[in-house]
């Protein structure tokens, strides 16, 4: 009888798996020495692999050149990185070397933009797309970034922003409209709160837009926040956004770029199976099909994907500490971290990662809940994409199992507040930036080491920053 947690993997999946192999009774990720890592530097622990941002990039760009080919499609590719997935500067340090542009969402991202203007990590020549509502803030960082010579273009979210924009602005600028797609029938409202709605836009261009001199419409941005899905929901909405696309070209000459938000699928399951090739090819052969039947030339594309680029860079471990049997079926594993402070997303929006154990695939599994360390009931972790429970090997006291959560590498810092406090107080993990050398040797450099007790006694007000003895 195969009852070992190894059989289990085997007869569910179809494994060694992408960048996860098995070696010697141990998982690695990305041909990573997990286990060494961990005993070295301990749990929990957050790992970022620098090298999959730029595969990621690399496999988008290819993708649609792929496409382009196929379609016989005129027009240009750029893409750009969604700066709100994650804003750390080991994250945009990378993305800027493959030589992306960025798309920012609030008036501290037109800051960072500068500074690294300022430092030569960015060229000045850069595009740089503003997205989202625009406070007071925001409009005058634009402002002030446009007027330097930046080539920027904000992203019209609501009517009332093309005035504030003309009043911090003194040259000729481009400009996006955002449209508001439709959500998807489960979503809560059924339009989204951002952007101008279909048959608004028109209207607006005639009646604001064109007439003036100081701005040209130079794109249209279309976002689902559901993501790029192979669905009818998703193909009707961009099909729509093609359209009015059309309309408004056949009106404005200088409209010639459609930005396609919303990213691809992340990985939540070795189950996963989505064609990018498949995905991307569809969506140009659309577009052209679409701007064919209206006789106007197709636009050049633009991509915002985040979660997509940064997403498969990241992981997150655990120790289990203890087991808590309540009842006769219910095994609690309690992890030495907490899944609401250090990935939000789970306890947020229920949302689900890769979790395998790093060791002991050979003993027997069994069932289990995952418990967070904090005293909140919904500090835990309950089931996979794949089955409707967790397996783990079987817990015993006198030796070590470690667990770790993959593709968390977007939104679950900044979502969980880096550096700050924690509910109940608890500790953000020790984070590690691993790389290879140009001689291919494995480069590690600690990001943030665990926050400690005086970080959280400065933060609360306790000791004042000269009192601060280490960060």
């Amino acid at each position: 009888m195969k009852t070992r947690y190894i059989d289990l993997i085997e007869q569910t999946f179809d494994f060694p798996k992408d960048e996860f192999k098995f070696d010697d009774g141990q998982l690695t990720w990305n041909d990573l020495p997990l286990m060494d890592l961990l005993q070295r530097h301990g749990t929990p622990l957050r790992i970022t692999w620098l090298p999959k941002i730029g595969e990621k990039i690399d496999q988008a760009r290819a993708s649609f050149a792929k496409a382009f080919k196929e379609h016989d499609y005129r027009g240009t590719y750029e893409y750009f990185y969604c700066t709100k997935s994650n804003h750390f500067s080991y994250v945009i340090e990378q993305v800027l070397a493959k030589g992306v542009s960025l798309e920012t969402s609030s008036a501290y991202d037109i800051e960072i933009v500068e500074l690294l203007m300022e430092r030569g990590k960015l060229s000045r020549g850069a595009t740089i797309l503003c997205n989202g509502y625009k406070d007071d803030r925001y409009i005058r960082n634009i402002g002030r970034l446009a007027n330097s010579g930046v080539r920027v273009i904000p992203i019209i979210d609501n009517m009332g922003e093309l005035e504030q924009l003309d009043e911090v602005i003194k040259g000729s600028c481009d400009i996006g409209i955002r449209i508001a797609a439709e959500e998807a029938p489960k979503f809560e409202f059924y339009t989204s709160r951002l952007g101008i709605g279909y048959k608004d836009i028109i209207p607006f261009y005639m009646r604001n837009v064109s007439k003036q001199r100081k701005f040209k419409l130079k794109l249209m941005h279309f976002f689902i926040n559901t993501g790029i899905s192979d669905s009818a929901y998703y193909w009707n909405e961009l099909g729509k956004c093609v359209n009015v696309y059309c309309d408004l070209k056949k009106l404005c000459p200088t409209l010639d770029t459609l930005d396609i938000g919303g990213g691809l699928p992340i990985k939540n399951s070795l189950t996963h199976t989505f064609d990018v090739d498949y995905m991307i090819g569809e969506i140009v052969g659309r577009i052209k099909d679409i701007c064919d039947e209206n006789d106007v030339d197709e636009p050049n594309i633009l991509s915002e994907f985040g979660s997509f680029t940064v997403s498969d860079s990241g992981a997150t471990f655990f120790s289990l500490l203890y087991q808590k049997k309540q009842n006769e079926k219910e095994r609690w594993n309690m992890i030495d971290g907490s899944f609401m402070t250090t990935l939000p997303d789970t306890w947020a929006i229920n949302k689900r990662f890769i979790m395998l154990p790093i060791n002991n695939w050979n003993d027997e599994y069994e069932r289990v809940f995952l418990g967070g360390m904090t005293c909140d009931s919904d500090d835990y972790y309950n089931s996979e994409q794949h089955v409707n429970a967790i397996y783990l090997p079987r817990f015993r006291d006198e030796r070590k199992q470690y667990i770790g959560f993959f593709n968390t590498g977007a939104y679950q810092d900044t979502l969980g507040g880096f550096g700050g406090i924690q509910h109940c107080l608890i500790p953000k993990p020790k984070h590690l930036l691993l790389d290879r050398a140009d001689d291919g040797t494995l480069t590690e450099r600690v990001f943030a080491e665990q926050q400690s007790a005086e970080r959280m006694l400065q933060l609360l007000g306790y000791l004042p920053q000269e009192e601060l003895v280490r960060k």
